[in-house]
């Protein structure tokens, strides 16, 4: 489980073509150079493991339903990502929950400054539409946002410099693919709307009196 608060950038290395998958190589900053195999990070919104580390360089495996719904399987050596370590419990979750496990892909629409900010819309699938509302929460590869506005499948978001500067929006242009993960709560109340899981009021009736 992860926050949304993005810790730093790494630079891809270098991507190696597996069985099965691709192999990752990152050279991450000194804050995150002291992972051991086996952690899990947040990989521009994907939780990966760490499979080897040394001398400030991840290595990560992305195989499966990994590459099945996210973009890791086509970054170039020299792409720039956005990196999170698990949560500790106790630890402060200073954005919102986020799961690591990416929903989908969205299309970056626009951009246009606006207030010292910079306003992105976002399109994304009308089955992830459903899941994000006006001041609602998305993590967008992997970073935490509140959602500024909606229209049909077009979602907007508004970045502040340091987020701009601290992550990798700054190279977000129209027509660049990103990471969606809508909020957890969202799916559990569609999923309760739809029949998929019982209400409160339905689990309580499935009690046996005492």
């Amino acid at each position: 489980m992860f926050s949304g608060i993005i810790e730093a950038t790494g630079t891809v290395l270098e991507r190696t073509d597996r069985e099965g998958g691709v192999r990752l190589r990152v050279r991450v900053p000194e804050s995150l150079r002291g992972l051991e195999p086996g952690s899990s990070v947040c990989v521009n919104g994907a939780c990966l493991t760490v499979v080897a580390a040394g001398g400030g360089v991840l290595d990560f495996d992305a195989v499966g339903a990994t590459l099945d719904r996210t973009l890791l399987g086509t970054v170039a050596a020299g792409g720039r990502l956005n990196l999170e370590r698990s949560l500790r419990l106790g630890g402060p979750v200073d954005g919102h929950l986020v799961t690591g496990h990416v929903d989908g892909t969205g299309t970056v629409r626009s951009r246009t400054p606006e207030g010292g900010a910079e306003i992105f819309a976002i399109e994304v699938p009308e089955t992830l539409a459903a899941q994000i509302v006006p001041r609602g929460s998305v993590a967008v590869d992997g970073v935490s946002l509140t959602v500024a506005g909606m229209q049909g499948n077009v979602f907007s978001v508004s970045i502040v410099p340091y987020t701009l500067r601290e992550t990798v929006f700054d190279t977000y242009r129209p027509g660049t693919r990103v990471h969606i993960e809508t909020d957890v709560l969202a799916k559990y109340v569609e999923g309760a709307l739809r029949g998929k899981a019982p209400t409160l009021f339905q689990a309580a009736d499935t009690e046996t009196p005492s």
